[in-house]
């Protein structure tokens, strides 16, 4: 009975992006919500992505601090561990995962609110393909700007690190020494890399969950809960397929 509902849903995921990657029907209106949207869930995303990257960069050093307080290990582990943690991971799939619950949640009850309030049914008897014209923009938006929010988390976790070497925890240039230690330019092009297929994710899955709600107000805030899950499990999955396939 699983294995049924998910085919079902699978397919019927899989029809609606067929809907969504479509030529619009009107370009400039399109474009005119492709920045909006980039406004929405991009730009106003920023200080949630600093904050939180400070905060787990600052707690990533003082952890190897604390582990890696060792003898036979160069006291410069800690910055160069705490570098490839944000790189590694970090900076693409848990922002992501957080991303998931704050733009996704958006983006399922924006759609489910006008699913239920009948805007989309006034666009379809308009001859608008509301799939391509409600959601489309929100996948662009996102998938444009998503690199910018994974380099600005991994500035910032790193300057995490540098407040806690400030205050005494570890010295500062044994830490930025670390930093700079053994780097690797393509764990910098994974990050974004993943952070991109995420993006898809999250807003393609969010879109979904919300524009098929039934009912009511109810419903809405199921469809967001349903979407935020759903999207965490499957970024998690392409998270270990992403990993395999680009750091062999």
């Amino acid at each position: 009975m699983f294995i049924t509902s998910s085919l079902e849903t699978f397919g019927r995921y899989a029809l609606f992006m067929c809907k969504v990657f479509t030529k619009p029907d009107r370009l400039r209106e399109s474009l005119r919500r492709y920045v909006l949207e980039i406004s929405k869930l991009g730009i106003d995303s920023i200080p949630l992505v600093l904050v939180i990257s400070i905060f787990i960069g600052a707690v990533c050093a003082i952890q190897m601090q604390i582990n890696f307080a060792n003898p036979l290990l160069p006291a410069y582990t800690v910055g160069l561990a705490t570098r490839d943690i944000l790189l590694l991971e970090f900076s693409s799939s848990i922002l992501c995962l957080i991303l998931a619950g704050k733009v996704g949640s958006n983006i399922a009850s924006e759609i489910g609110t006008m699913r239920v309030t009948e805007q989309i049914d006034a666009l379809e008897i308009m001859g608008i393909n509301s799939c391509n014209f409600i959601v489309l923009p929100k996948i662009a938006a996102l998938l444009t700007f998503i690199p910018v929010l994974t380099i600005f988390s991994m500035c910032a976790g790193l300057f995490g690190g540098y407040i806690v070497a400030l205050i005494g925890l570890l010295p500062v240039n044994t830490y930025i020494f670390g930093i700079q230690s053994y780097f690797i330019e393509w764990y910098v092009w994974y990050a974004i890399i993943k952070s991109l297929f995420f993006s898809v994710i999250i807003t393609s899955v969010a879109s979904f969950y919300g524009y098929y709600v039934k009912g009511g107000a109810l419903e809405v805030g199921k469809a967001s809960t349903n979407s935020v899950v759903a999207s965490s499990v499957l970024i998690l999955l392409l998270d270990v397929l992403l990993t395999r396939l680009l750091l062999q």
